[in-house]
């Protein structure tokens, strides 16, 4: 608290007034449920589709191994998850240049949650009087069962997203019998309830408050914006001055704008906001205010577009060059990254091969051959069973010695095994000698050729 110098009491800080959005009906309403929809289902799907043996997205950290639709990602393979996170990242800064904040209206997870935790308070507790009664009136035997309804809803609806957070890094089948038979590990418990918790904060009560105050997203979405950028916008010479009116009542003898003053827009913003205010950074982006003044300029016999998609150019009566060379460049960068991921997973190798030398015996020397014992480590990176032949180049008269049959490795496995080279002695001279290792598969088709050093020293020719 703070006093004036007239003594008043000043309060430093204000409890944040609770939202209640109200629901609306409309085009963007429509294209946020069906996106709605496409994403849950593929959060709550994915885990459970299996494909060659592996889930269809797998982030399995324990074998460092990433099962993204098929394709199987090592460690190795570390430039194409960086490739595909920079495609995400521009992918951001092309949609926003282009129609301002389209992520956070329709795919943002914190927007897509809470709409279903509002869907189940509205379940539960009523529309958006209903509910604002409610929470004002005195706690009753109704009060209880509502409340109580919906906290049941909440909680069991983000235990089962934090159960399918954790599917995503653990087989999803075996966590569920796991989890019936009450035999959980220590981080898979932790993160089950650690996510289920963020959900159950998130989008049950902070909500809004994350777009806010916690999303580094609004801070920084200015920078990505000009004056060609789609925004949603209030037509202010069209609307002013607002005021209430009759359906039947003349604007142009009232001296009022086509604005009626019914604070839809405000009523409908899942951040509380009012759009005639401006471009504000709590605007998400979700439309909700463009569906119901289109609603109430219908009823009005209006045109619609008071509130719209629009850019500052064209509020102002100025040119709008909507395809401007900023979304051209991010375009090409993103064609070009597109371009490299391609490029990258079809010219990788489908064996990678370490040749690892063994410190404890550099060589042996038996009556006729010099010898060189190795460790090799072959990693299949196809989804098939590869029998890996293995040949030796770079001086004459070298040979493997052992293995001296393919070794089969299993898809997505690695295999260690030992390796000998030999060279006749007569045929040896001192130094280390760089040596390739050729690896084909079944059909003789070359797989992998890695280079590697075989050790002659003088005292073993002596």
């Amino acid at each position: 608290m703070n006093q004036t110098p007239t003594g008043e009491t000043i309060p430093l800080y204000v409890k944040q007034e609770k939202v209640y959005p109200r629901e609306i009906k409309g085009r963007f309403a429509r294209l946020r449920v069906i996106a709605a929809w496409v994403l849950l289902g593929l959060y709550y799907v994915l885990p459970w589709i299996n494909f060659n043996g592996h889930q269809i997205v797998l982030f399995d950290l324990v074998n460092r191994q990433f099962h993204i639709l098929g394709l199987t990602l090592w460690p190795q393979d570390l430039i194409i998850l960086s490739l595909l996170l920079a495609m995400a990242a521009l992918s951001l800064f092309f949609f926003t240049a282009l129609a301002g904040r389209l992520w956070c209206g329709y795919a943002c997870p914190q927007t897509v949650w809470t709409e279903v935790f509002l869907w189940m308070e509205r379940v539960t507790e009523g529309r958006r009087n209903k509910r604002i009664k409610l929470d004002k009136g005195p706690w009753t035997r109704e009060k209880i069962a509502r409340k109580s309804a919906k906290q049941f809803l909440w909680i069991t609806f983000a235990l089962w997203t934090g159960f399918t957070f954790v599917g995503f890094f653990v087989p999803i089948r075996d966590l569920g019998l796991r989890l019936f038979e009450f035999n959980l590990g220590g981080w898979e418990t932790f993160w089950l309830f650690f996510y289920a918790f963020a959900t159950y904060g998130n989008a049950g009560y902070l909500r809004e408050q994350v777009c806010k105050y916690m999303c580094p997203y609004a801070r920084f979405q200015s920078a990505m914006f000009d004056d060609d950028s789609l925004v949603i916008s209030y037509d202010e010479a069209r609307g002013e001055p607002r005021g209430p009116r009759s359906k039947s009542a003349d604007r142009a003898e009232l001296g009022l704008g086509d604005c009626i003053d019914c604070y839809g827009c405000v009523q409908v913003c899942p951040t509380g906001i009012d759009i005639r205010d401006g471009l504000q950074i709590e605007c998400i982006a979700c439309a909700a205010c463009i569906d119901v003044c289109d609603e109430v300029m219908d009823k009005m016999g209006y045109p619609r577009g008071l509130i719209r998609y629009s850019t500052e150019n064209a509020m102002a009566g100025k040119p709008t060059r909507i395809l401007r060379p900023r979304i051209f460049i991010y375009l090409f960068a993103l064609l070009i990254l597109a371009t490299l991921v391609g490029v990258v997973i079809t010219g990788r190798d489908p064996l990678l091969v370490d040749v690892l030398r063994d410190r404890t015996a550099l060589h042996r020397v038996t009556e006729s051959v010099i010898e060189n014992p190795y460790s090799l480590k072959l990693t299949n990176r196809t989804e098939r069973d590869v029998a890996v032949s293995l040949e030796v180049r770079g001086l004459s008269g070298l040979r493997i010695i052992e293995p001296t049959e393919p070794v089969v490795v299993a898809p997505s496995e690695v295999a260690n095994q030992p390796m000998t080279i030999g060279l006749p002695l007569e045929q040896a001279r001192p130094g280390m000698h760089e040596i390739t290792i050729i690896t084909t598969d079944a059909e003789g088709q070359r797989l992998n050729e890695t280079e590697t050093r075989f050790f002659i020293p003088a005292r073993a020719l002596e």
